[in-house]
């Protein structure tokens, strides 16, 4: 197998994953001893929101690794094998992220602060005709269920998967004890894919983030919320296959497979605007005040620049950019713009969330962005760890020697 077939995380590594994470500690005290706690519900509201913006963007980026694992599974795909440990491991931060995630919802729902969600002030509910009609679907109970067998449901299948991966280390398969691996791969796959289906790619973004906005529906909303976070979640995969290759690893990964990685990037960014063209042109076309009252702020107000910025970041950068042959398969081409692509959703969740918290001004944004490099950090330090626990090549799994001599 490979000469370097065990990650070792190196002292720097440890110390910037460190540093990150005590960026994100202070950013954390700063916004809440400023805002967190004000006497003043618009202003707890403000460090909340920021809370809750960073932990559910960067739960949804790492467990897009799950579903990029169960995607390839389901399609009986051979040519992400020689790194697929990458996305396995960044998958094991999925339980830490959504526990902090959890708790930051749960703050939110039953701290008694309705600036975030207005559904959670029963009073204001049973005057108001259009949460009334909602409150079999947005009520305290039914949002905590869901948020539970949501995290947990992603937690459980993805460890499942990770456990039947490291058993092809054991030993060298038969080919009836291959195919029956890989049957059994595959049902669990289609497991993982049906609750990623009733949850990342329908009900849950209408809980954590929709309902943020209680009046305004969108049924592309799941969707394009997906397509955000799954693109910037196919983003960091990359940055991490890049830096084990420049570090000695990953041997039989290549040129060939970092050259697939930058089509999928490229492929989905142009997906993300689908949905996002989508969605906002039939709204702006119809002109309903109802529904055009999400996009005002955003596109008329103080948010205008950080509309369109976002639209150049996800779009024509990667358009322009990842288009090119060649910049697919150059090292630091591809994980600039990962790393660009990655901010750029970031910035996606940023005018999800903000413009229905504080319209009128756009909040302090380098405070936020020190609270998401501390999520980085987390992210860099637990998937480290994982890396470091197993082989970085499934060494007898069947479809092993389809990745090693890949072409693409």
């Amino acid at each position: 197998m490979a000469s370097r077939d065990q990650f070792v995380i190196p002292k720097r590594y440890n110390t910037i994953s460190l540093a990150l994470m005590g960026v994100g500690i202070v950013s954390v005290l700063i916004l809440l001893f400023s805002h967190g706690l004000s006497n003043d519900e618009h202003e707890q509201a403000r460090f909340w929101a920021s809370l809750l913006q960073n932990s559910v963007y960067f739960l949804l980026v790492v467990n897009a690794s799950m579903f990029f694992i169960c995607a390839t599974t389901l399609a009986w795909g051979g040519w992400q094998m020689t790194f697929r440990r990458v996305p396995e491991a960044i998958s094991t931060v999925v339980p830490v992220l959504g526990i902090i995630t959890f708790l930051i919802l749960m703050v939110i729902v039953f701290g008694g602060n309705h600036t975030i969600y207005h559904w959670t002030d029963e009073h204001h509910v049973m005057e108001d005709e259009t949460l009334l009609h909602k409150k079999g679907f947005l009520n305290k109970t039914f949002f905590t269920v869901w948020s539970i067998i949501t995290i947990g449901g992603w937690w459980f299948l993805g460890r499942k998967l990770r456990q039947l991966s490291r058993q092809s280390d054991a030993a060298p398969m038969s080919i009836e004890e291959g195919k029956r691996y890989i049957f059994k791969n595959t049902v669990w796959a289609g497991a993982y894919a049906a609750l990623f289906g009733l949850t990342a790619l329908s009900t849950t973004p209408w809980l954590w983030l929709m309902s943020i906005d209680a009046h305004w529906y969108s049924t592309m909303y799941s969707w394009y919320t997906f397509a955000s976070s799954w693109v910037a979640g196919l983003a960091l995969i990359t940055i991490f296959v890049v830096y084990l290759k420049n570090n000695g690893y990953l041997e039989y990964t290549n040129r060939e497979h970092l050259h697939d990685m930058g089509k999928f990037m490229f492929a989905f960014s142009i997906f993300w605007t689908y949905l996002w063209y989508s969605q906002f042109m039939l709204i702006w076309y119809a002109n309903i005040p109802e529904e055009t009252v999400y996009f005002k702020p955003r596109m008329q107000g103080v948010y205008r620049g950080i509309f369109l910025l976002n639209l150049v970041i996800n779009f024509l950068a990667p358009l322009l950019i990842l288009m090119k042959r060649g910049a697919k398969r150059n090292y630091g081409t591809i994980t600039i713009m990962a790393v660009l692509i990655i901010f750029g959703h970031w910035l996606d969740f940023y005018q999800m969330v903000f413009p229905s918290i504080s319209g009128d001004h756009v909040p302090f944004m380098l405070v936020d962005m020190g609270i998401g490099i501390g999520f980085v950090g987390i992210i860099m330090y637990v998937t480290a760890r994982s890396l470091a626990k197993h082989p970085l090549v499934a060494k007898n799994h069947p479809f092993l020697k389809e990745s090693i001599i890949h072409h693409t």
